[in-house]
């Protein structure tokens, strides 16, 4: 994935003069606790209302299994956002930390059920590794329910360090222990 739609166009900051990239970033929004597709549509409004995010493509609702959590967690829903940002992606990390606490998520074990969850997938080519952030995410490319919606905003992904999104597809669903993830057409996040 390059720095996206042009690596070199920037975007002046206004109150300092500094000129910072525009990068494509993907984001998987996930929810499991309460009103999931209200919490979807909510850190989707709080992404489109923030500056230096210029949201693209919003995939359509997924519905899948949880990945690891406690016994009798609920199903999650899930989407994909593809944007353009100016931000670092420690900044975006940030906003989405942020968000995610507005709505209320708790930071309990690893894989807890959660009102709101958003993973950054990729920012432009970045690769990241320390204590608070791994660029691309780590396990994306095990995740039916990021790769699958990743695809339908953009057929022609590319999971830096994994390979082609549509090729992991096909890996996945020759696998061993195949999961689900159920589109649901009767579901929509959309930008208002």
């Amino acid at each position: 994935m390059t720095e996206t739609p042009n690596p070199y166009i920037v975007d002046a900051d206004t109150m300092t003069g500094e000129m910072r990239p525009i990068r494509r970033v993907v984001v998987c929004l996930g929810s499991n606790l309460g009103e999931r597709q209200q919490n979807l549509q909510g850190g989707l409004s709080a992404l489109l209302d923030t500056p230096g995010i210029t949201i693209s493509d919003v995939s359509p609702v997924y519905e899948s299994a949880p990945v690891g959590g406690p016994e009798g967690a609920g199903d999650f829903l899930n989407v994909v956002v593809s944007a353009d940002t100016t931000l670092s992606p420690h900044t975006l990390l940030d906003r989405c930390l942020a968000i995610e606490d507005a709505f209320g998520r708790e930071r309990t074990e690893r894989n807890a059920p959660r009102t709101l969850d958003l993973d950054l997938i990729v920012v432009g080519d970045q690769k990241i590794e320390d204590d608070d952030l791994v660029l691309p995410h780590p396990r994306a490319h095990e995740r039916l329910f990021v790769l699958q919606p990743w695809h339908d905003v953009d057929p022609e992904a590319y999971l830096p360090g994994h390979g082609w999104v549509v090729d992991l597809l096909a890996d996945l669903a020759e696998g061993t222990d195949p999961q689900r993830a159920t589109r649901r057409d009767d579901r929509a996040v959309t930008i208002d």
